[in-house]
């Protein structure tokens, strides 16, 4: 094609972005087109020359991830997804924002194909990303070998003012910038607008110094449309070994004589009168909406034979290595299907009541080793916390690029010193580590963990949030899980956090009573299509005796953990983590005072709600109202499962003392729930000698009589 026809082709197909997002959000009278409109240019250079897709088959391995951080300009996403030939029809477009639509305002993943990770919260997206370079740096170490590069694609985004803003993103700049991920390449659309007007109120530094601080590569595009510029830049960002970003000056709202440059475009639609102004300015031959130019759409269509030969060479190219290397072929392809290997449970450990108490910190780190031996793609790491999260993968290697540094180096969990590392080291950056983990479970192949302390799960609270909205099999560690903590006080004591939580939709909490339930719960977890949050002991705990339980298992949420010596209880104790050997020892106590008692763990509340009635039933009969709730964190939501019971638990913050001293002074005793049982029983007088006197102030401090 002659130059100048290729030209007016490209603008043609620039602008049909542009009016196609505008249309849309219109159409809807809700939505963001300035982002899209000013964005088109560059998007439209990625996405018909650079990304490496195939709109047929949106879950091809080998495909270049694409994340559109600046979620609210989701429109631009949608257009192309259309445009380019993804399974979303043209109607799904003009229904966007609406019930049941796959356009919903900001992209979902597993809700709109071609759609690789969920955005809008700003920074998410950025530090997804991030996750995405780590895992296919992992898996081309593991599985290239010289001559057959099966694992060999890019990261690319774009993002803009919002999410370079964010604390994340922060975080996850200077993690991608330390581990050197070359094959990352973001587009800055740096169009100095927010939401509330210029950035020159809010956003004056200089980026592309700040990211060259991080260990980035930066390239600066003084004019958003020049397509030549954008495409020399991203060919120099593919060669450069270090994450890259480019900074390119584009105008919101770009076309609109009104409204480009200015921030009613960013959040607001350009209104009728003014779209049919922008038409007007830039072109258009019609004033009907959702118009498609055939030129436009069928050079956008070009993408489904260039993306089905790719992906034909590619699997050429894999069924070579697969007759060169069967097992690692065999392997892989295991790992991009989520099927784990056989035997995958076999070297779990096992404990019995004699054995010497241990934290579930402890035992969660013996469970992590022994399925890493067997399951080669469990991956992941600490927010510089290995050491009191008990989640180093002892002798796999440590995630790290191999020119800098070395097994020496301290901390190094040992093993090999490359991106074949299985230990990856977030360094203090829980925000980013949440992001980072769900992009790795989005990139697919791998299952990915972070480890901190549960009080910093508010760090990573809007990262869980997406993991669970986007279902990704990804697993978070959390230790130090209750007022135990002890000397390090309130600060990192959790009370609120797992009231908070369990609230979330989709996310599947455990907290193991013992070894054996934590052992248990790994078991669970590698299992389940969803992410699984962990709640461990700093403290150590006994091992339970399980002689008198009935078909323990973590996978049920509840179960009765020691049933009452006749097989009739009177009162049901009840208790999560360490709080369930309170209940134990309590059940023995009312046996001298005649009481019968039945003792139920309840390890996972939302897996006790996904039972069938009769299993509840069986556990906590609806009759038997007298129960003792045991937890030490916040009463919230603790009032469904007690009845006409009583709750113990704590609505303060904590204290510093060693840990035994403060569960003691607030009211984690065996007799404080002996007696809470007493008094639910009428026998207010034994319930006083029991518990009372010195430390009535810890029974004030607890939560009792609530029904």
């Amino acid at each position: 094609m002659p130059e100048e026809n290729m030209e007016a082709l490209d603008n043609l197909s620039i602008n049909t972005i542009r009016i196609l997002s505008a249309d849309a959000v219109q159409n809807a009278n809700s939505g963001h087109p300035g982002m899209p409109m000013g964005a088109a240019a560059m998007a439209y250079t990625l996405w018909t020359r650079y990304l490496k897709y195939n709109p047929a088959d949106p879950q091809w391995f080998d495909r270049d991830r694409f994340v559109l951080s600046a979620g609210h300009g989701s429109m631009l996403l949608y257009s192309l997804l259309y445009l380019t030939g993804y399974d979303l029809p043209l109607d799904e477009l003009k229904r966007f924002r609406q019930w049941g639509s796959k356009t919903p305002g900001h992209p979902e993943r597993g809700h709109t194909v071609g759609v690789e990770v969920a955005t809008g919260p700003l920074g998410q997206g950025f530090s997804n990303g991030v996750g995405m370079a780590m895992a296919e740096a992992w898996l081309s170490a593991r599985y290239n070998r010289p001559g057959h590069e099966i694992i060999n694609h890019h990261t690319y985004a774009i993002c803009g003012d919002g999410d370079l803003m964010e604390g994340i993103t922060q975080e996850a700049a200077s993690l991608a910038g330390h581990l050197r991920l070359g094959k990352m390449i973001y587009l800055y659309d740096r169009n100095h607008i927010s939401l509330s007007g210029g950035t020159d109120m809010t956003f004056t530094e200089d980026v592309a110094m700040r990211f060259q601080a991080y260990g980035w590569h930066t390239q600066s595009i003084d004019n958003g449309n020049d397509i030549v510029a954008i495409a020399a830049a991203i060919e120099v960002a593919q060669k450069d070994p270090r994450p890259s970003l480019i900074l390119v000056h584009t105008h919101i709202g770009y076309g609109s004589p009104k409204k480009q440059d200015n921030f009613s475009a960013h959040g607001n639609p350009l209104g009728e009168e003014e779209l049919q102004a922008t038409k007007k300015a830039l072109g258009w031959p019609t004033m009907d909406k959702f118009f498609l130019p055939k030129e436009a759409l069928d050079h956008f269509r070009e993408a489904l034979p260039r993306g089905a030969s790719a992906q034909q060479q590619w699997q050429k190219r894999f069924d070579e290595y697969r007759k060169a290397y069967p097992s690692e072929a065999a392997e892989l392809e295991n790992m991009i299907a989520g099927k784990l290997p056989e035997n995958w449970g076999a070297d779990l450990p096992k404990w019995t009541p004699a054995d010497k108490p241990i934290a579930t910190r402890a035992a969660g780190g013996a469970a992590m080793n022994a399925l890493a031996k067997r399951i080669p793609n469990l991956v992941g790491g600490s927010a510089d916390l290995n050491p009191s999260t008990d989640t180093a993968l002892k002798g796999f290697g440590d995630f790290q690029p191999a020119e800098f540094g070395g097994a020496g180096t301290q901390g190094a969990v040992g093993g090999e010193w490359d991106y074949g590392g299985r230990n990856m080291a977030f360094g203090v950056r829980e925000h980013a580590m949440g992001a980072a983990v769900n992009g790795m479970a989005a990139h697919g192949g791998l299952l990915p963990f972070s480890a901190t302390f549960l009080v910093f799960s508010d760090y990573m609270k809007p990262a869980i949030r997406l993991g669970a909205l986007s279902k990704l099999k990804a697993f978070y560690v959390f230790t130090h899980d209750s007022i135990a903590v002890g000397e390090d006080g309130p600060t990192h004591e959790p009370i609120e956090q797992l009231a908070g939580l369990r609230a979330i939709p989709g996310l599947t909490v455990i907290r193991p009573a013992d070894a054996t339930e934590t052992a248990d719960a790994w078991g669970f977890a590698v299992q389940h299509n969803g992410p699984t949050l962990f709640a461990l002991t700093r403290q150590n705990l006994q091992h339970l005796d399980r002689s008198r339980a009935k078909e323990p298992s973590v996978a049920k949420g509840a179960y009765i953990m020691s049933e009452a010596q006749n097989g009739a209880p009177e009162v049901i104790l009840i208790g999560t983590g360490s709080e369930v050997a309170l209940c134990m020892k309590a059940q023995e106590r009312l046996l001298t005072f005649g009481i019968q008692a039945r003792v139920v763990s309840m390890p996972s509340w939302n897996l006790f709600e996904a039972q069938d009635e009769a299993w509840r039933e069986s556990v906590l009969p609806a009759a038997l109202k007298k129960r003792v709730t045991v937890e030490a964190g916040s009463s919230f939501g603790w009032h469904r499962w007690c009845a006409e019971g009583t709750i113990i638990a704590i609505d303060h913050f904590g204290a510093s003392a060693p840990g035994d001293i403060i569960l003691k002074n607030f009211g984690f005793t065996a007799e404080h729930v002996t007696s809470a049982a007493l008094r639910l029983m009428g026998r207010n007088k034994e319930a006083d000698a029991e518990y009372g006197g010195e430390t009535s102030f810890a029974a004030t401090a607890s939560t009792e009589g609530h029904s």
